[in-house]
């Protein structure tokens, strides 16, 4: 195992910018269910889509305000499983999630780039979109989205000053104070009514029967592909994590199900004919027909609920990307009731306009080339097989050095054997979160798992990616040289700064 390099080597400005700021299953025909099936007889904006800290230094001052006292309440790991908080916030709101139909996104990967997708093809439809993901990139800002873009700073402290006496009236009669999550959730769903917005885009935080965002009643239940993640949470199979994702699914809903496990997927089909919902499956009602790689992405012909929509470019990488595209236009599609009121399509060039504006910030993003430097925010074992799959589809590096940095209470191990095949070496590092895996501890795992000569350790994120780069370019074919830097969302938001993304 390489020695960490003297931190003195490089830059001592990261802290500073820091504080400033799948492997799926069979097809489905397997499964036989009672439930009913969907099957029809017969804009985003391009740049950046992450935003900076505000530049006005009162804005920005005003703005870590509140981030510092949402900071004082429970973080996104802690959890009580109920909904009686924020029902109960919604209900002294006047209940603004009940102002506009929702599409709500539940699944262990995916979801978020789903998300991006479904809001894209709403806002071409010239529908005004309200996106509740989480979490952030960089800014706690980007949670929160109007029309396709992340609410401005004015407009998040505004929500958040218009809603905390409400929020501190409920916090007085419950036994527990709402949570950071569950101040977001309200804050979200009170801007989109005040917007308004004719339809809500929302992510789960995690499972669904008890998630704060489950106080909306989806018209659209959406469930990409389901892993295990949070096992001691959700439960320790992937059957036992669908029965908690299910919840999402409300009477006489539409569930658009990704390609699921087995088991998964009979739990999702029995909630489903419970709840008497209409079920369209990946594979069966709609799908991928045909998929190309192409530069900056790739080109699809996708088979929706009402009939194929070909020659659509994606400009994300991965074949788990073309399943979330197929996934979003099928959602769509049940939204505007196609499949089951309406036996068309929609319009196709409509459709390939909003894919081709599509934009999934830290999935398989491009921040530097020569060497090519890549940012992902897979941080389970499922999500590091499908990046790794992208990767080495898209790219086919002749060599590819990892960085590598994990939350604490997530599977590592598990996420650096399903990128050892694609890693000439890893640097393992730590990133900005308090939760980040103890350096020594990951590298005592990735040596484990890749031998110690494969790996080095690098405490400091900037080191690490600096020892990857200088790594990389010891390839002899200088353009066939990559690095990959993964393990954690806060993984990649940092790396975004350090790159000046954003």
């Amino acid at each position: 195992m390489s020695e960490p390099r003297d931190p003195s080597d490089t830059p001592d400005d990261f802290d500073g910018i820091v504080e400033s700021e799948t492997n799926r299953d069979p097809d489905l025909a397997v499964i036989e269910a009672g439930s009913r099936t969907l099957r029809t007889q017969g804009a985003a904006p391009q740049g950046d889509p992450v935003p900076a800290r505000p530049e006005d230094p009162e804005l920005d001052k005003a703005l870590r305000e509140v981030e510092t006292e949402l900071s004082t309440r429970w973080g996104e790991t802690k959890l009580e499983p109920s909904v009686t908080r924020i029902a109960a916030l919604m209900d002294v709101l006047g209940d603004p999630q009940r102002a506009y139909p929702s599409i709500h996104i539940t699944g262990t990967n995916g979801k978020t780039s789903t998300a991006r997708m479904i809001e894209a093809l709403l806002g071409a439809f010239e529908l005004r979109t309200g996106r509740y993901t989480s979490p952030h990139v960089q800014s706690i800002t980007e949670r929160i989205s109007l029309d396709g873009a992340p609410i401005s700073a004015e407009r998040f402290i505004e929500t958040y000053q218009d809603i905390k006496p409400y929020v501190e009236l409920v916090d007085a009669r419950e036994e527990y104070r709402l949570s950071f999550f569950e101040v977001l959730t309200g804050m979200a769903y009170a801007a989109f009514a005040d917007a308004p917005v004719d339809v809500a885009v929302v992510e789960v935080g995690m499972g669904g029967t008890w998630d704060a965002t489950n106080v909306i009643d989806g018209s659209v239940a959406v469930v990409t592909p389901i892993d295990l993640d949070h096992t001691d949470r959700l439960g320790g199979t992937t059957a036992e994590i669908a029965g908690e994702k299910s919840g999402i699914i409300k009477q006489g809903a539409t569930v658009i199900l990704a390609q699921q496990p087995v088991d998964a997927a009979q739990v999702l089909l029995k909630k489903a004919v419970e709840a008497d919902a209409t079920v369209a499956r990946e594979g069966m009602e709609f799908g991928i027909v045909s998929r190309e790689v192409a530069v900056g992405g790739q080109l699809l012909t996708l088979r929706g609920l009402g009939g194929e929509y070909d020659n659509i470019f994606l400009p994300l990488h991965g074949p788990y990307q073309a399943h979330n595209a197929a996934v979003a236009l099928a959602a769509v599609e049940a939204f505007f009731g196609i499949g089951a009121e309406h036996a068309r399509t929609l319009d196709v060039d409509t459709v390939r306009q909003a894919f081709a504006r599509v934009a999934s910030p830290g999935r398989l993003e491009i921040v530097r080339s020569s060497p090519t430097v890549i940012l992902d925010a897979a941080h389970n074992p499922h999500g590091a097989r499908a990046t790794a799959e992208g990767i080495s589809e898209a790219f086919g590096f002749s060599r590819l050095v990892g960085v590598v940095s994990t939350s604490g209470d997530k599977d590592a191990k598990g996420l650096l054997e399903a990128f050892e095949p694609i890693f000439a070496e890893v640097v393992v590092t730590a990133n900005s979160n308090p939760r980040a895996t103890d350096v020594d501890a990951l590298a005592a795992v990735a040596v484990e798992v890749f031998g110690e000569d494969r790996v080095v350790v690098e405490p400091r994120l900037p080191d690490a990616i600096e020892a990857a780069i200088t790594l990389a370019e010891e390839e002899a074919e200088y353009g066939g040289a990559g690095v990959l830097v993964t393990g954690s969302i806060f993984t990649v938001g940092d790396a975004r700064l350090l790159f000046r993304r954003g």
